[in-house]
């Protein structure tokens, strides 16, 4: 079964249903002074590394959005913004599939409880997950920890509307 089949079964579904004191500034640190009446500050903003993972949960990806609006690409806040392209650590559900191992590709979801698998699931509760080159996942009714590149890819239904929003170049699933 394709990505684009199960994605819409799913989506179907769900309408239906510090650093420390002493260290040294890292490379790609900025400093940013402030000054307020007397008091000078200087504080040390680290740019986090390209290749670092950055934890992230599903609250992380949530945006204000009413079920009935469609999605626009302004809806995304900064901090959503800040996380595309970047290597980020997610743990969710694996949405259900009819092949258990060797998957290439499946939809990561918030919960299994209410939210994606029951009625009136969130646009910015799932997440398409397609391993990398080489990569596979065995699917699993645990909680899983996907690690990957986060992007916005945009999927949309035959009648206009989006059923995904976000996509996961997969590197591992634990």
């Amino acid at each position: 079964m394709t990505l684009a089949r199960v994605l819409l079964a799913s989506c179907a579904m769900n309408l239906l249903l510090s650093s420390g004191c002493d260290r040294a500034s890292p490379a790609g640190a900025q400093s940013v002074e402030t000054s307020n009446a007397n008091i000078e500050t200087t504080q040390t903003v680290e740019e986090p590394s390209p290749q670092a993972i950055v934890d992230s949960s599903f609250d992380d990806i949530k945006f204000e959005m009413e079920k009935t609006d469609p999605f626009q690409r302004s809806m995304l806040t900064p901090e959503i913004e800040d996380l595309l392209g970047r290597r980020i650590r997610i743990r969710g559900y694996m949405f259900p599939t009819l092949k258990k191992r060797g998957l290439k590709q499946f939809v990561l979801v918030r919960d299994n409880l209410e939210c994606c698998f029951g009625p009136g699931a969130a646009l910015f509760d799932c997440i398409l997950v397609h391993m990398k080159e080489g990569e596979t996942a065995e699917y699993s009714i645990r909680p899983v920890a996907v690690e990957g590149t986060f992007n916005v890819e945009e999927i949309v239904g035959v009648d206009g509307t989006h059923l995904a929003i976000y996509r996961l170049d997969g590197e591992s699933v634990k």
